[in-house]
């Protein structure tokens, strides 16, 4: 009978054991995955934004009093609008897409450069503006004597390389909501990693806030490089979310085809085949091929000659070598099948990229 007992407690204290260890592990085990999520997505937007960069501009600080809006018509090649809306409420319009709310802190950006609309929401008539200019600031006012609000607008200007890398895979508005608040992209809660990024973008909006007002030496260039933070920050911020990023940047979620794209940015002049990306992700052709067309809505071939495409822009901009020699770079012994998909994809022969410097618009 003792012996029974005894073996009877071995058993509770095995289980109870077990019951401290393995939710311990699996937390462990979750812990890392997500590290290893924040570690991939990072690497993924440094890489894209090595290729492309990216610098930003304030142009308006407003102080409105409802009624009010903003109308923001197409926006020029190369040129990112953004909003951040200080204090208040607002509503957006965008496309055909339905009117959304907006809370202070919220970030909209359009990387389409569409035309839409930020208003009060009243349905009232706007006040008429009233602007004046401070250093390169307008700062716009109005009448209006209901709710307040407080927006910052500008724009994010994209170097002049290939930009479709960058603009096909983002959506044509990104919402950030309330980093003030230190809320993820759509809520984010007990999300670290969102509550990390929330934190860095409510202290940077802060910092634009106060240099866009008390106008101090050197306040133009630094709101500049500011601007420029914010829009890493944000695509940070959208990415860390639990809402799946849209683009490349999804590719963080999905890390085992994370040999693939590495591959693609650390030797895009290899000839990489399907197989081959295959192989490195430890999956059958088949697998992914599906796996990375429904993570990005595109195929891997695709992706790769952005890649090539972009990386060809840089250098036709930034060097002196031979069309053809820029061409074996990335991936193209032929030149003729170089300048070929270079035209299709960019909209231009890759001599008359370089003779424009850049600053024609993407087929």
């Amino acid at each position: 009978m003792p012996l029974r007992a005894c073996r009877g407690s071995g058993k509770i204290l095995l289980l109870s054991l077990q019951s401290l260890y393995v939710p311990a592990v699996a937390g462990r085990i979750l812990k890392r995955r997500k590290n290893l999520l924040k570690r991939l997505n990072m690497d993924l937007l440094s890489r894209v934004l090595s290729l492309i960069p990216v610098t930003g501009r304030l142009d308006v600080r407003c102080h409105f009093g409802a009624p009010w809006v903003i109308s923001h018509g197409n926006s020029a090649v190369r040129e990112i609008p953004y909003h951040v809306l200080l204090s208040g409420e607002a509503v957006l319009e965008y496309g055909d897409s339905a009117p959304e709310k907006l809370m202070a802190g919220d970030i909209i950006v359009f990387p389409a450069g569409g035309a839409h609309r930020i208003y009060d929401g009243s349905g009232e008539p706007a006040s008429p503006l009233v602007e004046r200019q401070s250093m390169s600031l307008t700062v716009a006012e109005n009448e209006g004597v209901g709710a307040q609000a407080d927006v910052l607008c500008g724009r994010f200007l994209v170097g002049a390389v290939p930009d479709r890398l960058l603009r096909d895979h983002l959506p044509g508005r990104l919402v950030v909501r309330s980093a003030l608040h230190g809320r993820g992209a759509t809520d984010g809660e007990g999300d670290p990693a969102a509550s990390m990024a929330g934190s860095r973008l409510a202290r940077l909006i802060e910092l634009m806030r106060e240099e866009a007002v008390d106008e101090g030496p050197g306040s133009e260039t630094l709101i500049g490089h500011l601007s420029a933070a914010l829009f890493a920050l944000t695509l940070r911020f959208a990415s860390v979310g639990p809402q799946a990023p849209h683009g490349l940047l999804a590719l963080a979620g999905r890390p085992r085809l994370q040999p693939a794209i590495s591959a693609m940015f650390e030797s895009p002049a290899k000839p990489w085949t399907l197989d081959q990306f295959a192989a490195l992700c430890n999956m059958s052709r088949a697998t992914f091929v599906r796996q990375f067309q429904d993570a990005i809505g595109r195929s891997a071939t695709d992706v790769l000659t952005e890649v090539r495409m972009t990386l060809a822009g840089r250098t036709l901009l930034q060097s002196g070598l031979a069309v053809a020699e820029i061409g074996e770079m990335v991936g193209y012994q032929s030149d003729a099948a170089f300048q070929r998909v270079f035209k299709r994809l960019i909209g231009v022969t890759p001599a008359r990229y370089r003779a424009s410097g850049g600053q024609v618009e993407a087929g």
